[in-house]
């Protein structure tokens, strides 16, 4: 949920907000290029943000949005293929999208979601697994293996799994008889 406000005041890369609900660690857009930014402190109805990229040019009264989530990386098959900057953004998408200097305010996925790798499963169907069991594996390398796991805070029944080529998104098993974690609801194995 994006809660919107406003810039009140710009100290080089710190940023002070008005009019946003924002938690410690929420992940904000700042100004009208939704430059990325952090939250590092609160002080009543202000809120301090690290901007992780150059403020120049960011005035007052520029929205401030909120997105709720704390800063990420993805992980996944493909991480250690590529060279990223400090927020995640890999270099060579960015060099082929804008050349040599990264624009203000861009974003790219950390991983490839249309490159295909091949997945192992190491459980079959009808095996108990709970949060943090390995299901399969990837090669992503020669010799780095990804190792596929079960959720934290999820148990269940392999009801389905799958061998063969997948993208990151894609579904490679499901659990049955599933307890479910409170929190995130999480049930399917990616």
């Amino acid at each position: 949920m994006e809660v919107k406000g406003e810039i009140y005041r710009i100290s080089g890369p710190v940023v002070t907000a008005l009019g946003i609900n924002a938690r410690m660690y929420d992940v904000v857009k700042v100004g009208d290029e939704g430059l990325m930014g952090e939250v590092i402190g609160i002080e009543g109805e202000k809120t301090i943000i690290q901007v992780y990229e150059d403020t120049s040019a960011v005035k007052p009264g520029e929205p401030v949005i909120d997105t709720g989530m704390p800063l990420s990386v993805e992980l996944g098959p493909g991480l250690l293929e590529s060279i990223y900057d400090g927020i995640q953004r890999p270099l060579p998408v960015l060099l082929e999208k804008m050349g040599d200097f990264i624009q203000r305010g861009v974003s790219a996925s950390g991983l490839d979601h249309d490159k295909k790798w091949e997945f192992k499963p190491l459980v079959n169907k009808g095996d108990k697994v709970s949060g943090g069991d390995i299901v399969g594996t990837v090669q992503e390398t020669e010799n780095i293996e990804h190792r596929i796991l079960v959720p934290p805070r999820v148990s269940g029944v392999i009801d389905e799994i799958n061998a063969g080529t997948f993208t990151v998104d894609d579904v490679i098993g499901l659990l049955s008889k599933v307890e479910r974690c409170r929190d995130c609801g999480l049930h399917r194995l990616r």
